[in-house]
């Protein structure tokens, strides 16, 4: 009998059946692993069709109907052979990965979609430079972990060839940032980002850096009375051009990179696009080199020494205003580069007045930076994100031991706004400490990390503003997420998924036969025998689902599956057993008996779907300590014996003993509510669950 034409015939096409068919796919990508389906209608996918197909390793539903199929390795082929498909012949659009997540990006927008343009330009400026900034934030980190111990004088102006050499290696990055900004700034606004980097080049070559303070004719330098600097100014065609040192300095790219992105594009309009190539990058560096050296690098070291100048008047006038305005100042100065200047004035106190009445308060914006990245590096551990724990933890290395807030700065907080309004409550909490207090001095410029604590006066104060900035920041961060809750959803699904996968558990036939009929992946077992009336009671309450095994009652995300953590099989308990005495936990029909004895699924009169499954990958055992006592088909009743499982077997093959039992079709139900946390008896309700 030949089979229909409108009969799946391909796993590519059992696929696309699955998810409600073409008309329903507006988009469809793909990652190393997954198909990512947007999709205009999520409530149409059979999710249990997908998971049953041969070839499907998993499935996971994400909010703004959105779905992934996990695959493994022959995505990309199956991917084309969907795409090719004659019914997706003007369906679904192919995007790329970023182009998805920007458009997600672009629908969560907040109520002022400049200020979200504002961090994605920030964000996307800095977010590539995250390894290279963390790497040499971490060299400065052990350099003045070795300054403060003794050992080398960091800031001496004859350090040996070997220190100097080291200063080199972190300063590269630091001091080059500008053409690094500037180049990831302008492939964010669409234009060629090497025309970006030779722009800001053209400031931080020898030949420009070497005009400053220069007897070439042409060149003037005067000094500025309040910050003790001197200023340098040539005469270019006729006309003053103030010199300035731009390493280091990221507000002038960034600032240059939204010129140049207009003169660029109206040059494109301009030219045919046959000489593009030619004309639009020579006209874009002849117009913008010089407005970048004549106007936009001195607006921004204008910017920075008028604010300096500013600070110092407050601080003679209002110094606890001033002690509370810095650390509120510093968030935003920090990551436009303008709190450089800052540096000159806080040498310009120390040489002068013998001390400095910056650094004090700053040190409430640093720990207060530094307790955000903390909070962040909890909720990393606790959500078992790998990327970002990696990122906080180097981050905050860098911070407490070297002072350098960058790394949490640009990796962390700039890339997620629910940081910063948290993360300034610790900076206001810290200030107000130290003006109240009277404020804090040092005699001595130092990185404000653990390890300079002894350099501030006086250090009482100091440290209960640090601390309670720290802390302060770090609890918001952490009881409030730096993820919206869909975010964290999102993030949770997609992060199960990739366990699963790279653990193998979803790719196991026998498991995905189990699923099918309402059972499924990996479960434990432990020791001791104990016996109790077995009961289950059906009532306007819900099912009370009873403990197949005596033991330990743990939640699911304790149990070292990822398959069952994800509640990809459902809802469920995790049992520690006392012992081998496997027994059925409620009514029902036995509707699959692995022959391992690993895994047992009962399906109940109501429909309810259970699956009991002893030990973490104990089907590898091949059914060695395993005593199966009952068979597909039979109908048994809650305390029937279902196997006698050898623990000691178990545990001498490195498996993990813990009992699972799970209920497979929890979507379809109202609720499955676990009771974890107690020692039970076989027969004890552990689950209650309500149709």
């Amino acid at each position: 009998m030949n089979t229909p034409a409108t009969e799946p015939k391909t796993l590519a096409e059992e696929i696309l059946r699955g998810v409600g068919g073409p008309e329903n796919v507006e988009s469809l990508t793909h990652c190393a692993t997954r198909l990512r389906f947007q999709l205009h209608d999520g409530t149409k996918v059979d999710k249990a069709e997908l998971d049953a197909l041969k070839g499907v390793m998993g499935t996971v539903a994400q909010s703004g109907d959105r779905f992934q199929i996990v695959v493994g390795g022959a995505v990309a082929g199956l991917y084309a052979q969907i795409m090719n498909l004659p019914s997706m012949s003007g369906g679904a659009k192919k995007k790329s990965d970023a182009e998805v997540k920007a458009e997600m990006r672009a629908k969560s927008r907040g109520k002022f979609a400049f200020v979200d343009s504002f961090f994605e330009y920030l964000s996307d400026s800095f977010r590539p430079l995250m390894g290279v900034l963390l790497g040499s934030s971490l060299i400065i980190a052990i350099a003045s972990v070795l300054d403060a111990l003794g050992f080398v004088d960091f800031r001496a102006a004859d350090k040996s060839a070997t220190w100097v050499f080291v200063d080199a290696m972190w300063r590269s990055v630091l001091y080059f940032l500008p053409i690094m900004v500037a180049y990831n700034a302008a492939k964010k606004l669409k234009i060629d980002p090497w025309v970006g980097a030779a722009v800001m080049a053209a400031v931080m070559t020898p030949n420009f850096t070497g005009m400053i303070n220069s007897k070439i004719p042409g060149v003037t330098t005067s000094t500025n009375s309040t910050l003790g600097t001197t200023e340098s100014v040539a005469h270019v065609f006729g006309l003053p051009m103030q010199l300035n040192d731009y390493g280091g300095q990221v507000f002038v790219p960034l600032l240059m990179v939204a010129v140049l992105a207009l003169v660029y594009k109206g040059l494109q309009k301009i030219f045919p696009e046959a000489v593009h190539m030619v004309f639009v990058p020579f006209f874009s560096m002849l117009i913008m080199i010089p407005v970048t050296a004549f106007l936009i690098g001195p607006l921004g070291v204008w910017a920075g020494n008028g604010l300096g100048e500013g600070l110092s008047w407050m601080n003679n006038n209002a110094p606890i205003v001033f002690a509370i305005m810095i650390p509120l100042l510093y968030p935003f100065l920090v990551p436009l580069g303008l709190h450089w200047p800052l540096n000159a004035l806080m040498l310009q106190n120390i040489s002068v007045l013998g001390y400095d009445f910056i650094q004090g308060p700053m040190g409430a914006w640093n720990f207060a930076c530094f307790g955000a990245t903390a909070g962040v590096l909890l909720l990393s551990l606790r959500h078992r994100e790998k990327e970002m724990r990696q990122t906080a933890t180097g981050a905050l290395a860098a911070g407490l031991f070297g002072g350098i807030s960058e790394p949490s700065l640009y990796g962390i907080h700039l890339r997620f706004k629910r940081i910063y309004p948290r993360m300034l409550v610790g900076c206001l909490v810290g200030g107000i400490i130290v003006g109240v207090m009277g404020g804090v001095d040092t005699n001595a410029f130092a990185f404000t990390s653990l390890l300079t604590i002894p350099v501030f006066d006086p250090k009482l104060t100091y440290i209960i503003a640090i601390t309670a900035a720290f802390f302060i920041s770090m609890a918001l961060v952490y009881f409030s997420d730096f993820r919206t809750k869909e975010e964290r959803a999102q993030f949770n699904a997609e992060r199960d998924a990739e366990e699963a996968e790279a653990a193998g558990q979803t790719v196991k036939a026998e498991e995905r036969e189990l699923a099918t009929v309402g059972a499924g992946a990996a479960g434990s077992a432990t020791a001791k025998a104990a016996a109790a009336p077995v009961t289950i009671s059906v009532s306007g309450k819900g099912v009370e689902l009873s403990a197949p095994v005596a033991g330990h009652v743990v939640g699911l995300d304790t149990v070292p599956d990822p398959v069952f953590a994800s509640r990809a099989l459902g809802e469920g308990v995790g049992i520690e057993p006392d012992n081998g005495h496997i027994v059925a936990p409620v009514d029902g029909e036995l509707v699959t008996v692995a022959e391992t004895g690993h895994a047992f699924g009962i399906r109940t009169k109501d429909g309810v779907e259970v699956l009991v499954h002893v030990g973490i990958d104990t089907v590898k055992m091949k059914g060695e300590g395993f005593d199966v006592r009952a068979k597909s088909g039979d109908k048994v009743t809650a305390g029937d014996l279902l196997v006698e499982v050898d623990l000691d077997a178990v545990r001498a093959a490195n498996y993990p003993t813990v009992t699972l039992m799970t209920v497979t079709n929890t979507s379809e139900l109202t609720s499955v509510e676990p009771h974890t946390g107690q020692d039970v008896l076989v027969g004890a309700p552990v689950v209650t669950v309500r149709r």
